[in-house]
């Protein structure tokens, strides 16, 4: 299906097959595709941050992460998308889906990521490299990617993840980019996911609110994204 605009933004009304199927064909072609897992967090910081909303805009693939974006492609746009494609699953389906695929990761407290390195070994990846999330200049962690040129660069640094590979798109010689959370914590074993029958209602996002309470300050952006959502079907 072809990209749709939801409140100003573009999305991939794509499922999990169809956004591995974009993904083995970026990994074919030259230069860095980013992928952007859309969520209201996401959608919301976007209408005031102007270098997300470059990013976002610039995406070689946005995908719906997150039942909110559902319900939104389907009140606004009558359109009925069949489920989330979220980082953490993307991530995990493409470790499957491709053996021996070059990953470089990047984010997460110190040795967070250096332990994500090997489950994502464990799951039949080649980790090219490993940087946590904690550095001011930039410019050394970009040359180490760069060198390294793997097929997968995963980057798990919160509101810096999206404009972090917008701005350094030209340079770090990655196949494909993409912010992925919380996913290297859940690699490495420092958070477990909510139970099955949370992910299958699409009720994460409310467990993790609910039960972190350094979360409880985002909150009000998904408050807002309803908002948005209803004023703009009004």
């Amino acid at each position: 299906m072809e990209r749709v605009e939801l409140l100003g933004l573009p999305l991939d009304p794509v499922g999990m097959e169809e956004g591995l199927a974009r993904i083995q064909g970026f990994l074919k072609e030259e230069g860095t595709h980013q992928v952007v897992t859309l969520n209201p967090e996401i959608a919301v910081r976007a209408q005031e941050d102007q270098a997300l909303r470059q990013a976002i805009l610039e995406a070689e693939l946005v995908t719906p992460d997150g039942v909110g974006i559902l319900w939104a492609a389907k009140r606004l746009l009558g359109l009925e998308l069949k489920e989330r494609v979220t980082g953490v699953d993307l991530t995990l389906a493409l470790l499957e889906r491709f053996p021996g695929i070059r990953v470089y990761l990047l984010g997460g407290r110190p040795g967070v990521a250096e332990r994500a390195a090997l489950e994502a070994r464990r799951l039949g990846a080649e980790v090219v490299g490993y940087h946590h999330g904690y550095f001011q200049e930039e410019e050394g962690v970009v040359e180490e990617i760069r060198q390294k040129a793997p097929d997968l660069l995963l980057v798990g640094m919160g509101e810096r993840q999206e404009t972090f590979i917008h701005r350094h798109k030209a340079h770090l010689r990655a196949k494909v980019a993409m912010g992925v959370g919380g996913t290297l914590d859940v690699l490495a074993g420092e958070a477990k996911r909510p139970p099955a029958w949370a992910q299958r209602l699409g009720l994460e996002w409310l467990l993790r609110v609910g039960l972190d309470p350094k979360r409880w300050k985002r909150a009000p952006r998904l408050f807002r994204f309803a908002y948005m959502v209803l004023k703009e079907r009004r």
